[in-house]
């Protein structure tokens, strides 16, 4: 009796591994339309086009969210260059849609930007970020070392690991920045995932990988020494915003 359950607990782990490999499957082709660059553009240049970060479609279809120091990186070039979003397309192939930056929530370190003009483009649904649990399976999009690599989509598994205060201990007073000093004042619990994000991740959805519906959005990685540290040697620990803050920004833009 006792081999016939083992073997009938094995024959079910069996088929309900493949369903989960499934789903991810299908989620993922569902969600890399929503999943853009964040750059500028200047005809005039080469590249014309600059990748800073990632961004996610959500809302009517033209309401961008990404993170606020990628925004910050972008605005800070030459003011002749457009903002607005990238767009992958099959091999090698992009397109620039123009943008505004409508809000941002340096605290919490999100930005929206809405597009001007065009068709609507595929939106992601944002969930309820309060309702996950330490142990939740999450997947994110995005675009690690872009304007390396390429503008190729890049699914991770991430499996929430802790949530935490955002604050990471400083070795001494003199590793204390402007950013860390805000948060020590407003400090706010994250989400701590066990996926590696590399430069270009941030702004990338943090999603759930059976319906693609975003719970948080890539902030940073933590970085062991070096920030050259964060391609040669990933610490595999990234941090996320919960969802909360996004639906907060949104609704702040909408009144």
């Amino acid at each position: 009796m006792l081999i016939r359950l083992f073997c009938l607990c094995l024959a079910l782990s069996g088929m309900l591994l493949p369903a989960r490999a499934a789903d991810l499957v299908a989620t993922v082709a569902a969600v890399k339309p929503s999943v853009v660059g964040i750059g500028t553009s200047l005809p005039t240049r080469s590249p014309a086009v600059i990748f800073f970060g990632t961004g996610w479609v959500t809302g009517d279809g033209y309401s961008i969210i990404t993170n606020a120091h990628v925004v910050s990186n972008a605005i800070k070039a030459d003011q002749k260059e457009s903002l607005g979003i990238v767009i992958a397309g099959e091999g090698n192939a992009i397109a620039f849609r123009p943008a505004t930056l409508v809000a941002v929530d340096p605290d919490h370190d999100l930005a929206h930007l809405r597009l001007a003009g065009g068709p609507p483009l595929p939106a992601l649904k944002l969930g309820d970020s309060a309702t996950l649990r330490e142990g939740r399976d999450l997947a994110m999009t995005g675009f690690p070392l872009g304007m390396v690599l390429g503008l190729h989509h890049v699914t991770h598994r991430a499996m929430l690991s802790a949530i935490t205060p955002i604050i990471i201990p400083s070795i001494g007073a003199r590793q204390l920045d402007a950013r860390a000093i805000t948060q020590l004042a407003r400090p706010f619990d994250i989400f701590q995932l066990d996926g590696t994000a590399y430069p270009g991740n941030s702004g990338s959805p943090v999603y759930d990988p059976a319906d693609g519906i975003v719970y948080a959005v890539i902030n940073m990685g933590f970085v062991k020494g070096f920030k050259e540290a964060a391609i040669t040697n990933p610490s595999g620990i990234s941090y996320a915003i919960p969802g909360r803050y996004v639906q907060a920004l949104l609704q702040r833009t909408a009144q």
